[in-house]
């Protein structure tokens, strides 16, 4: 069994923004063919990723709530923009998977109005399902699956997002078929330099930002104008494809210095 050693933390900050501006950040893991199809290489990779993180594959349920004391693992929600599946039975994950998941969670939800469903998190070896590959990743705490949607403007959204990670190398994700879902092992480390040169960048180029809650008959040009920005500039800090925004929503506005 490996050893263990807790993982570094990172800001938040919302998902997805600058991908194709921020050339590769980090060192890839190595490249898959970033189809989302799966393969032995990708598992390869994974366990990889998990042996050069000294992850321990926690074996039972009582050793699972030890890491979580110890603060190895760390709680994983509740948080606007995504939901757990009533079938998590082990809400925690590395700290680097939490921030993912909330950063996803909102970038997620602004973009196709819904949000996401995480169905598993960390996975004691003695409770993996039967249909689970004995080499996955999830013992470690660094998977976390998500549901299908059957919005395919959400699925869209959701493996683009998730393809240009992996080509950052940050991630590992796969459209696993039995059940249909998607599975994506985070890559501690190299995830959490991604978010800090991310941080780093948007700051310099963006400066401070508002939260702004859309009103009734608001439209991104008239919210756009109004703060001197342009409606691409809004698209892209929000994670927006199109320009469809709801009352209630909560955007993101960068202040002009």
């Amino acid at each position: 069994m490996l050893q263990d050693a807790p993982s570094p933390r990172a800001g938040r900050f919302a998902f997805g923004l600058l991908i194709a501006a921020l050339a590769c950040a980090v060192t890839p893991a190595g490249s898959s063919a970033q189809s989302l199809q799966g393969s032995p290489r990708s598992l390869d990779i994974q366990n990889r990723m998990a042996s050069e993180h000294d992850f321990t594959y926690i074996d039972t349920p009582a050793r699972l709530n030890y890491f979580a004391e110890q603060g190895w693992l760390v709680p994983v929600g509740p948080i606007r923009g995504f939901r757990l599946d009533s079938e998590v039975s082990y809400p925690y994950a590395r700290p680097e998977v939490a921030l993912f998941v909330r950063r996803l969670g909102g970038q997620y939800r602004a973009a196709c109005g819904e949000e996401i469903v995480v169905t598993s998190l960390t996975r004691p070896t003695s409770q993996q399902p039967m249909n689970a590959s004995d080499r996955s990743v999830h013992p470690t705490g660094m998977a976390v699956d998500l549901r299908y949607s059957s919005n395919r403007n959400c699925r869209t959204w959701l493996e683009r997002v998730l393809t240009d990670l992996e080509r950052q190398g940050v991630l590992e994700a796969t459209r696993e078929r039995f059940p249909v879902h998607y599975h994506v092992a985070i890559f501690p480390r190299q995830y959490a330099s991604y978010v800090e040169a991310m941080q780093s960048r948007q700051a310099e180029e963006l400066g401070d930002r508002l939260a702004y809650r859309v009103q009734r008959g608001d439209s991104l040009w008239e919210i756009a104008r109004s703060h001197g920005l342009s409606v691409d500039d809004l698209k892209a800090v929000n994670g927006l494809d199109g320009s469809r925004i709801y009352a209630g929503q909560v955007i993101d506005v960068p202040l002009t210095r």
